[in-house]
């Protein structure tokens, strides 16, 4: 059997669980529409968690899991992580605490691409077991809109008749995916992009002084993707694909081809890397649509990027150039993948398609 620790699909490559974090960053707002409906009474059978990725959301879940599982106070969130309920839950051995995420396919050794209806109809004799302890119980579902249309299906028959003192925490990054039935049924708690004060706490938690600024800037209000790019190396990365650019319409070709052979490294435990290249190219043409329409993005994600972007992007026609090379840019890698191109290859070809941009 293999000593390799069992993959989590709710875990940022990188970072550590959220289960393990000690509060909620940036989320003001979600945590005061939750205790105080606590407060008042109206603590609802069943929250959705909405907002991009890497905002918090499974933080929150965790966090909202613990106060209900603890007997938190009404005040705050948080709770002390040596409690026993604390330290079971990060433990994952709680008894009144059910996780549903895509699980393990046991033939391949990979998790599948969704959650199935088994995982969710084991919230059925969790509720019923766990009854005896007394109490809230809380499942938290991350994420949702991963749930296949049988899994959809059973999750609704639970929401229409809750159990008594059950309380069940839906992820959800993109929450038009789920059934209406389902959103209906759910009190929302949307979490926003995390300010840069916000993001700076957060990596500072993490030990990543270094180019946090420049990670906050890439990462959009994101701490899980500013995490990753860390462990991935995007800021130097992105440094490179604005140096390739220098000269627009001019690239070196050997430097673009020292970016193609990143997308095509072996995935590992810290990510995707033609994920990351795909990434960081749509940062950049999303970056130099939003310099035509509203001046160049500060910080810089990059040294030199704000006098690239000026020159590439000076207008509105400009803008919505590069926005059509984006979202180009994002159909074919997609295409690509589906059909499995060589990432190498496929990425050349796009670099040296936004070269041949006629913006001026």
């Amino acid at each position: 059997m293999s000593d390799e620790p069992l993959p989590e699909p709710d875990r940022a490559p990188g970072a550590p669980h959220p289960r393990d974090a000690l509060g909620v960053e940036g989320q003001a707002q979600a945590v005061t529409d939750f205790l105080s409906a606590a407060r008042a009474g109206r603590l609802h059978h069943a929250w959705l968690l909405t907002g991009p990725r890497g905002t918090g959301k499974a933080t929150m879940a965790w966090a909202m899991a613990k106060w209900l599982l603890a007997g938190g106070t009404p005040d705050s969130l948080w709770t002390d992580p040596e409690t026993p309920v604390a330290r079971r839950i990060r433990a994952l051995s709680e008894p009144r605490l059910q996780l549903v995420r895509r699980p393990l396919d046991e033939k391949s050794g990979r998790l599948r691409a969704e959650i199935t209806v088994d995982e969710i109809r084991k919230l059925q004799s969790f509720f019923h077991m766990s009854a005896s302890e007394g109490g809230h119980r809380v499942a938290i579902i991350d994420a949702a809109d991963e749930m296949n249309p049988a899994a959809a299906n059973a999750l609704l028959k639970q929401l229409e008749e809750p159990p008594k003192d059950a309380v069940l925490i839906l992820v959800a990054h993109q929450p038009g995916r789920l059934l209406p039935t389902i959103r209906s049924r759910c009190r929302e708690l949307r979490l926003h992009p995390l300010a840069p004060s916000d993001m700076a706490s957060i990596l500072e938690q993490m030990a990543i002084g270094e180019d946090a600024e420049r990670l906050s800037a890439l990462a959009g209000g994101s701490a899980g993707e500013a995490i990753r790019l860390a462990s991935q190396g995007g800021v130097e990365l992105y440094q490179k694909i604005i140096r390739l650019f220098a000269d627009y319409p001019e690239i070196d070709r050997r430097a673009a081809a020292g970016i193609s052979e990143v997308a095509a490294a072996r995935p590992s435990a810290e990510g995707d890397p033609f994920d990351l290249v795909v990434t960081l190219l749509d940062r950049f043409l999303t970056r130099a649509a939003r310099t035509g329409l509203l001046g160049a993005p500060l910080p810089e994600a990059a040294e030199g990027e704000a006098e690239l972007l000026t020159r590439l992007s000076p207008d509105q026609r400009a803008a919505q150039i590069w926005a059509a090379a984006q979202a180009e840019l994002s159909a074919r890698a997609r295409a690509g993948r589906a059909v499995n191109l060589d990432p190498s290859a496929l990425v050349m070809d796009m670099l040296i398609g936004l070269a041949n941009q006629q913006v001026t």
